[in-house]
């Protein structure tokens, strides 16, 4: 009993291990429409370790700390683990007023009356392509991949961006863009020549103006187009869209070639897919 107790002194006397800073990436502040914006920059494992390797480059919109960062990191993280997507820089975009920074001007009364400072998604991407991406190409070494991630009104801002300027990023994710925005006006306006970017893109349980939106922009896609429409309507919801489908889309824009995936579960569903990629 007595040995015990020393034992047990003496283990109560041992000084606590120090913690250490646990450090995932780098914040820069950057000013657009007026408000400061974080753009936090997560980068691969082994990133330091590897000076001559490039990466691709994951634009998150929604990419504030309280917004979608950690989850889209970790997820990206742990598809590289499984081999699903290849590993890359991940760019979280912050995000202060939604629908005033992702949507374009509407002529819907009901949407102005509810959402009056909507409408400069025009800006925010020319300070995308003028301020954001040159920014992140000078500072780390990218491989000249880069996609364009969003969900819900990011999701229509990504659409947006492979409409009217597809050079913009090599790939697009569009998952449950907010399609009925301006009376489903994104999906009206015709696309013009030219092949763009492959486009991975999904619906969940929206229905309504959504719905119809997503069905009309397929159905105006050209046979050339490279897409992946996941279709999940029956089994996803708004809210568990983006968690549930992110993996998928990264499988999609950033292929690894492996020859296991299915065997895993990892099949990459596509219900609609058109144009070779």
């Amino acid at each position: 009993m007595i040995g015990l107790l020393a034992a047990a002194a003496l283990a109560t006397a041992q000084p606590a291990p120090e913690s250490q800073p646990l450090t995932i990436g780098e914040t820069v502040t950057l000013e657009a429409l007026g408000e400061e914006h974080g753009v936090n920059i997560v980068l691969p494992i082994g990133y330091a370790d590897e000076p001559d390797r490039r990466w691709p480059v994951v634009y998150l919109l929604d990419g504030g700390v309280t917004q979608d960062l950690f989850m889209g990191a970790g997820l990206q993280r742990w598809n590289t683990i499984w081999g699903r997507s290849a590993d890359a820089i991940v760019v979280g975009i912050e995000t202060k007023n939604r629908q005033r920074e992702l949507l374009p001007p509407t002529s819907d009364p009901a949407e102005r009356e509810r959402w009056p400072t909507a409408g400069e998604s025009a800006a925010v991407r020319v300070w995308i392509a003028e301020t954001v991406k040159p920014l992140i190409e000078a500072r780390y070494r990218h491989d000249g991949t880069a996609v364009l991630v969003g969900e819900s009104a990011a999701g229509h801002f990504v659409v947006e961006t492979w409409a009217q300027k597809p050079q913009m990023f090599t790939g697009y994710a569009a998952i449950s863009p907010s399609l009925q925005w301006d009376f489903e006006a994104l999906s009206r306006t015709p696309l013009g020549e030219g092949k763009r970017p492959p486009l991975y893109i999904s619906l969940a349980d929206e229905g309504g103006a959504t719905e119809t939106g997503m069905m009309r922009l397929l159905d105006a896609l050209p046979e050339a187009q490279p897409f992946c429409f996941s279709d999940r309507r029956t089994e996803l919801r708004h809210a568990t869209a983006l968690h549930g489908l992110l993996p998928e889309a990264l499988q999609y824009l950033l292929p690894t070639g492996v020859d296991y995936l299915d065997e895993y579960g990892f099949t990459l569903r596509c219900d609609r897919r058109g144009g070779p990629r």
